[in-house]
């Protein structure tokens, strides 16, 4: 038994020994795992994270500068009002001068049923009534109040203006005493006249879109989207099916509600955008048109914008 003790010993001091070996070699080979994990994350993360930085760079970049494959209309509401009186034809001609794409022009109606190029609101600035209508006043009645000012057909804007732009955008003002009775035939007979093949008629009364769709397929209409005053909420976006354009009011217009439109086939035009952030907003939405009383500041804004995206690197396609 004594011999077979001694005879252990070597063994149990071997085992120790093996131990003590193992004990050191484990933390080399954890050590070693750490430093490959290191120089692994040193080799893929800087292109993972410039990867996506890239990435984001380019959404930005898209988001500023995408509306130059496609670039808006700019539309002179009742003309370049910024000098000028609003739908005058000195303002027609001064947006013409700016070479714009569109000129949108006020339609309203006088008591003897002439269609006039005028707001309420211009009448009551031009007579100092603030409850002064259009439709209340015969053209003879317009003669003593005007002034100066005077005041343009229908007929002869269409005439200055229809033939110098893309599109001209009728905004008919539906008012009393007559309202809608009749007035779609009436617009559609001036544009006839006028030979306006590029006319858009659009109004906040659905019932007159509908009259003109009714009686002419060839003139292009649409409705407006807008907040209701009486209840505070934004009106329906899709309730004319026909209708190919939408004429939204600006600060409702976000990528979701342009997303709707566009899947449906309708083009998008903002109203009335006359400060330089919400014009830059519009561009990154991607708009379709572009209704404003500055457009010579719009063009401005769409240049500097186009400058820096050629500059920034950004490709137009061809």
């Amino acid at each position: 038994m004594v011999r077979l003790g001694r005879r252990q010993q070597p063994f149990v001091q071997r085992q120790s020994n093996q131990s003590n070996i193992r004990r050191l070699i484990a933390p080399s080979k954890r050590s070693f795992r750490l430093i490959l994990i290191c120089l692994a994350f040193v080799a893929f993360f800087p292109p993972i994270f410039f990867h996506f930085r890239l990435r984001r760079f380019h959404q930005m970049q898209l988001k500023k500068c995408g509306w130059l494959d496609g670039s808006p209309l700019v539309c002179a509401h009742g003309g370049d009002s910024t000098n000028e009186f609003p739908n005058s034809m000195a303002a027609y001609r001064s947006a013409l001068r700016s070479q714009v794409d569109c000129v949108e022009i006020d339609v309203s109606r006088s008591l003897d049923g002439v269609l006039l190029a005028l707001h309420d609101r211009d009448l009551q600035r031009i007579s100092g009534n603030i409850t002064s209508k259009v439709g209340h006043l015969s053209m003879k009645e317009f003669a003593q109040k005007s002034h100066d000012q005077v005041i343009t057909t229908i007929e002869d804007a269409l005439t200055l203006v229809s033939n110098s732009v893309r599109k001209v955008i009728l905004d008919a003002k539906v008012g009393p005493p007559s309202y809608e009775k009749g007035l779609a035939k009436d617009i559609l007979s001036v544009i006839e006249r006028t030979k306006c093949y590029n006319c858009l008629v659009w109004a906040k009364s659905d019932n007159l879109v509908r009259d003109i769709m009714r009686l002419s397929s060839n003139v292009s209409a649409g409705y407006i989207i807008m907040v209701d005053r009486s209840t505070g909420f934004r009106t329906n976006l899709l309730r004319i099916r026909k209708a190919g354009v939408v004429g939204v009011y600006h600060p409702l217009i976000d990528e979701k509600l342009v997303r709707t439109f566009h899947g449906r086939n309708k083009r998008v035009f903002a109203w009335t955008v006359d400060d330089e952030d919400s014009m830059r907003k519009m561009l990154h939405e991607r708009v379709d048109a572009v209704v404003t009383s500055n457009p010579i500041l719009f063009q401005r804004v769409m240049q500097d914008i186009r400058t820096q995206c050629l500059e920034e690197g950004f490709s137009l396609i061809r």
